[in-house]
């Protein structure tokens, strides 16, 4: 087993204490001290710190949400991601409670800062993190908390992310499969960075404890069931699920079985390092017609099939920060000029596959300019743009089944939808 948190401290960002739990009893609070002093040393904000300090065999992990730190000491070898994914959560809890996590936020709800760290932490070992459950037995008002509440089920038994006793008439399940496109693309038109980012995000509404079981288009798991995968399997990495998921279930059959949450989470998340041709291309082309006059010639394409269709299309193409009077033409859509932001945003609500589209314009710049002019810059062409019922990665739910004890019928919804992530085309 994983070494335990000794204590745990919220600091202002001058470093002082503002809450410390001790969980153990062999730290003091002038760890905290030291801890920051050593901080201090590394000369750097914490953002761009490592999370990690080591001073006189106790180890601090922390992290610095708006103006508090939160920080762990221990004296024994801990998980360190675990660690940091537990502060994180401590985070999420508290913004459940005060809106916004704060020193102003922390001195105003001392009492239940302080239920809540003795309820997500035990003799320094993590247990639960999930708001919704903690928030059924430690209201927010600490002061009419007169009466004993008894626990709700969920920290009486081993699914601390669900309550026992949810009803509902109708019982369904929506599971959204949303990809997101990252491209980066240089001014010779060169793929200099390229990867797709998924998640498997799910909204339940079902009764009871059902059991879910979702089947994937995964290589491993179809070879291994000897089934054909031409063209229909793919490479799933660098995965990450919740914690409702059933690890050991994963790796010794690649089968996704699960408990879920009540309510929206997400399932799973992945990411795929694979060459994508970017999906909308743009080719921009200026030109100088006078020192007063500048024309910008753009042209949009879709590189996908053309049974699917890209909505809400965006491009937001940058012009000279002293251009005025602009006069836009298109073959498709809108364009309006945004000039606090520098740019022309084209609008396309609807982009088929395999279509191009065209737009022209003329700006009027200034006829008299210094004579040390700084050089223009160089901003990036940006693109949004959503492609539903569609998937780069080529993914696909297989199955998605329900079962619950009571043996009701549960209705599953899944859908598909591609979206444009760090989307830049360095083109201007």
């Amino acid at each position: 087993m994983a070494g335990a948190v000794s204590a745990l401290f919220l600091l202002d960002i001058k470093g002082r204490v503002l809450v410390w739990r001790d969980y153990r009893g062999d730290v003091s609070a002038k760890q905290a001290e030291r801890f920051f002093t050593k901080l201090i040393e590394k000369d750097g904000d914490a953002q761009s710190q490592d999370p990690v300090v080591y001073d006189n065999g106790v180890s601090y992990l922390f992290i610095q949400h708006s103006n508090v730190y939160l920080m762990t000491a221990s004296r024994q070898n801990c998980n360190a991601a675990s660690l940091l994914f537990f502060l994180h959560r401590v985070v999420d809890v508290f913004k459940h409670y005060f809106e916004e996590l704060e020193e102003e936020s922390l001195r105003d709800n001392f009492v239940v800062v302080y239920e809540l760290l003795d309820e997500m932490m035990d003799f320094g070992y993590p247990q639960y993190t999930e708001a919704n459950i903690l928030s059924e037995f430690i209201k927010t008002d600490a002061y009419r908390m007169e009466v004993t509440q008894r626990p709700p089920m969920a920290v009486t038994n081993a699914v601390s992310w669900r309550s026992e006793g949810i009803q509902y008439k109708k019982n369904e399940v929506f599971l959204d499969v949303v990809e997101h496109v990252n491209i980066l693309v240089n001014s010779n038109g060169q793929i200099i960075r390229s990867d797709v980012v998924g998640a498997l995000k799910m909204r339940t509404y079902l009764s009871g404890m059902p059991e879910c079981k979702l089947g994937l288009n995964d290589r491993i798991l179809l070879e291994a069931q000897g089934r054909s995968t031409k063209g229909k399997a793919i490479d799933l990495d660098d995965i990450k699920f919740h914690q409702c998921v059933r690890l050991a279930r994963f790796e010794n059959d690649r089968t996704i079985s699960f408990i879920p949450p009540d309510g929206s989470f997400d399932l799973m998340t992945y990411r795929l390092n694979t060459q994508v041709k970017p999906l909308i291309w743009v080719e921009a082309q200026v030109e100088r017609h006078s020192r007063s006059r500048v024309e910008i010639l753009v042209k949009a394409r879709s590189q996908f099939k053309e049974r699917s269709t890209a909505t809400n299309v965006e491009i937001e193409l940058p012009v000279s920060s002293d251009a005025s009077n602009p006069d836009v033409r298109t073959s498709m859509g809108s364009a309006s000029y945004v000039p606090e932001d520098e740019a022309l945003i084209w609008k396309i609500r609807s982009f088929p596959g395999g279509k191009e589209y065209m737009l022209r314009a003329e700006f009027t710049l200034p006829s008299i300019t210094a004579e040390e002019a700084t050089p223009e810059r160089k901003a990036p062409i940006r693109v949004k743009f959503e492609i539903p019922y569609f998937t780069v990665s080529g993914i696909q739910v297989r199955y998605l089944k329900i079962i619950e004890k009571s043996g009701y019928h549960a209705l599953p919804w899944v859908r598909y939808i591609t979206m444009a992530g760090e989307y830049e085309l360095r083109l201007i």
